[in-house]
């Protein structure tokens, strides 16, 4: 087990102080007359680009704990996500620059903290903390995604994914034994990744682009609420 970290001794602190296409992009040029790698790389072209988007993903665990995760993020440095597991531990998260505001449920604290004695109650503060202290495999999601093509790429089958008219693109990596990943790519105006789902031997995984480049409300919470972990990890 992990030692305690500064966040999350701060969120237990907290708690007792009360993360290719169909055409190029002027339209003029139609997925047939397109490799599957153009395709690709257009759409992760296309992606890049955002100025926001929402990301959705759902995650099944062989041998461990399902999760899924709502992300609304500029690509950059400011985001809000909301994390639950299927063991009942939630983190709500919003970044922005440099500082991360965190609010962590009971189960959450219990799962991450290291400790054997129970996290205190539920309540409503949020601890605020340097992006820095965030910990890898904590389920604390970054604004940034890696839009970049892998592997090797071949063309499905149309589908439409929510209504919108897409092709299939599924993608093998050398790497990944026996894993697999199938990019849905709207044929319709700009090549968006739609979808992403993938299928391996220790998980399966499924991710949902929506919302592309629209107005995004992401603040920090009331300055009431919030708790600084600087003064309380001493």
């Amino acid at each position: 087990m992990r030692s305690i970290s500064t966040v999350t001794a701060a969120l237990l602190a907290c708690l007792t102080v009360g993360t290719v296409v169909a055409g190029c992009a002027d339209g003029t040029t139609t997925e047939k007359k397109l490799s599957a790698k153009q395709m690709l790389d257009n759409a992760n072209k296309a992606m890049k680009a955002l100025k926001s988007v929402t990301i959705d993903t759902n995650t099944v665990v062989t041998d461990g704990d399902d999760s899924s995760a709502h992300v609304t993020t500029n690509l950059k440095d400011r985001c809000a996500s909301k994390t639950t597991w299927t063991t009942g531990a939630r983190l709500e998260q919003i970044r922005i620059g440099g500082t991360d505001y965190l609010h962590g449920n009971r189960a959450y604290l219990e799962r991450w903290s290291g400790q054997d004695t129970p996290a205190p109650k539920d309540q409503k503060h949020w601890v605020k903390a340097p992006v820095s202290e965030a910990e890898e495999g904590s389920g604390i999601p970054k604004c940034t995604w890696d839009f970049a093509s892998f592997g090797a790429a071949t063309k499905g089958t149309p589908a439409k994914i929510n209504g919108i008219p897409a092709i299939a693109l599924v993608v093998t990596y050398e790497a990944d034994k026996g894993g697999s990943y199938t990019f849905h790519i709207a044929t319709g105006g700009k090549p968006y990744i739609l979808k992403v789902v993938y299928k391996g031997a220790d998980y399966h995984n499924t991710t949902s682009f929506s919302a592309f480049d629209k107005p995004m409300d992401v603040r920090p919470p009331a300055k009431t609420d919030i708790l600084d972990a600087s003064s309380t990890s001493h």
